[in-house]
């Protein structure tokens, strides 16, 4: 079972992968948009540290709220909406309940990822965030490293694209041969939740 500190680990993992690959993201956001996707997610992840090192939220729904609301309110562009979003969707249908297991979780998540893809107009194929976080919530039924692995594949089949949606659309074929960074930093997330999981599970069998 999955408990609120179970996420706020996982968010917690999160700011740490984003701080270490925020140049990387930003690098890949330069050719295709506003060089600015690592600052600002660097910015908005380091916020919601600070803010879970504060505050406790006591159920895993609660977690996802408070750092839902700190991602809309410090990122801008369109990736605070688009992530702010994805959790705090994902945290109301976790509802108030103190521990959850994966396979709800797993339910939860999707309706986070549907909110994306309704806000941001797009769908799989469309060289955006969508292709890491689709396959990786319907991965996350199986277990959290195939998760991992299926946003990661995602992210990287990015880059033969053409984008048909967001900043990089505007470049029509000049957006070919780029790996998206949205997709890029959804597969950061799943990294994150699996590193937590592998953690947790270590603690719970006594190793490590």
């Amino acid at each position: 079972m999955l408990d609120a500190d179970f996420f706020r680990r996982w968010l917690m993992n999160a700011a740490d992968a984003v701080d270490r690959e925020a140049a990387r993201l930003t690098e890949l956001d330069s050719p295709i948009g506003d060089a600015d996707h690592g600052g600002n997610l660097r910015r908005g992840f380091t916020a919601v540290a600070a803010t879970l090192e504060k505050e406790a939220p006591a159920t895993p729904g609660a977690v996802l709220l408070l750092a839902g609301r700190q991602l809309i309110s410090t990122v801008g562009g369109a990736s605070g909406p688009l992530y702010g979003t994805l959790l705090r969707r994902t945290g109301k249908a976790l509802g108030d309940t103190p521990e959850v297991d994966a396979a709800r979780f797993a339910e939860a998540l999707r309706t986070g990822v549907e909110a994306v893809a309704a806000l941001g107009g797009a769908a799989p194929g469309d060289k955006t965030m969508l292709d890491a976080l689709v396959p990786a919530a319907e991965a996350l039924g199986t277990s959290f490293a195939a998760a991992r692995d299926a946003a990661l594949e995602g992210a990287l089949a990015t880059t033969p694209l053409r984008a048909r949606k967001g900043r990089a659309s505007y470049l029509g074929e000049r957006s070919v041969g780029h790996q998206d960074p949205g997709a890029t930093s959804s597969a950061l997330l799943f990294e994150a939740l699996a590193r937590t999981a592998e953690g947790t599970e270590r603690r719970e069998t006594g190793h490590g």
